[in-house]
């Protein structure tokens, strides 16, 4: 049931283009207890269905720069290559370390941006 519930959750995040996949991560490895090379690849199948449902929204309501998107996506093909061939022979407990500092540095810059927004709007009150 907590699986279910898991993927539920990141769909829904992942549909509003917030990476559920990081919260699933995050589910899998400290609730489920599954090792983090299982659910960073569970994470990875997980994104296909569910980009292509959001990607085929987007298209829909012609939100997506097809153009850019195409660039993105073959960059984003050889990183993923590479990263993934990295990850694979990467230390357990040194993946977890790294994911933590990803999404530590991800707080940081969301908390920064949150607190300019409000100096901003408090100097245009």
């Amino acid at each position: 049931m907590i699986n279910i519930l898991s993927g539920v959750g990141a769909g829904i995040i992942s549909g509003f283009g917030m990476g559920g996949g990081t919260i699933l991560i995050f589910l899998l490895t400290s609730i489920s207890g599954i090792d983090q090379h299982v659910a960073q690849a569970c994470n990875l199948i997980f994104f296909i269905p569910t980009s292509i449902a959001a990607i085929c929204i987007n298209i829909k309501n012609k939100n997506v720069d097809l153009k850019l998107a195409l660039i993105i996506s073959v960059c984003g093909i050889i990183g993923a290559i590479i990263g993934a061939n990295i990850a694979v022979k990467t230390n357990v407990e040194i993946l977890k370390k790294c994911f933590g500092a990803f999404l530590a540095v991800i707080a940081l810059h969301e908390i920064y941006t949150l607190i300019k927004l409000y100096i901003k709007r408090k100097k245009e009150a």
